[in-house]
């Protein structure tokens, strides 16, 4: 039996006026925001996709669907600790996680501590297993247009050792 898996997510959405920016699990003052059924979190939206994918579990409209008037406005945070809950429960816990972020506008790199940091303490793990970074795309395409951000993940699970089994840091819970 395998002792590590790994995933791959992306996630894309639409830049508008009258909504907020929120990128992993933090609000970012910007005049425009991205256009979600949920909280729109671009970059967590990718990283629960990268942590399904692992498990070959399907995506986050299968578990979370934009059909569905429970998640509208969803907190994608909240969402996560579903996810990691249902990881952990069949065995596994995150390695460590590579994200991108493809933005023009707004500057990143001052969240991105803070996004660490929340992602680490919601999935249990260690700072140093987080890695975040944000890229322009030198204007082009329709993020470097500001027309809206997109963010990839690979996400190492390892299966969490019998002996050393932690309990789940989050519930499955009922959303």
């Amino acid at each position: 039996m395998a002792n590590f898996r790994i995933g791959h997510g992306y996630d894309v959405h639409r830049l508008t006026e009258n909504r907020k920016l929120i990128i992993g699990g933090t609000e970012i003052p910007h005049r425009l925001g991205l256009l979600g059924h949920s909280d729109a979190d671009v970059l967590t939206h990718a990283v629960m996709d990268a942590m399904l994918g692992a498990l070959a579990l399907g995506d986050i409209g299968q578990h979370f669907p934009d059909t569905d008037p429970k998640y509208a406005g969803a907190d994608s945070i909240r969402l996560m600790r579903h996810v990691n809950a249902l990881i952990q429960k069949q065995g596994w816990q995150i390695g460590n996680l590579d994200a991108t972020i493809l933005a023009q506008a707004p500057k990143l790199a001052p969240y991105i501590p803070q996004m660490r940091k929340k992602y680490a303490e919601v999935l249990g793990c260690d700072l140093n297993q987080i890695s975040i970074k944000a890229t322009t795309e030198e204007k082009l395409g329709f993020t470097g247009q500001e027309q809206g951000i997109a963010a990839h993940c690979v996400v190492l699970l390892e299966r969490i050792p019998a002996p050393f089994a932690r309990k789940p840091v989050g519930k499955i819970i009922p959303l």
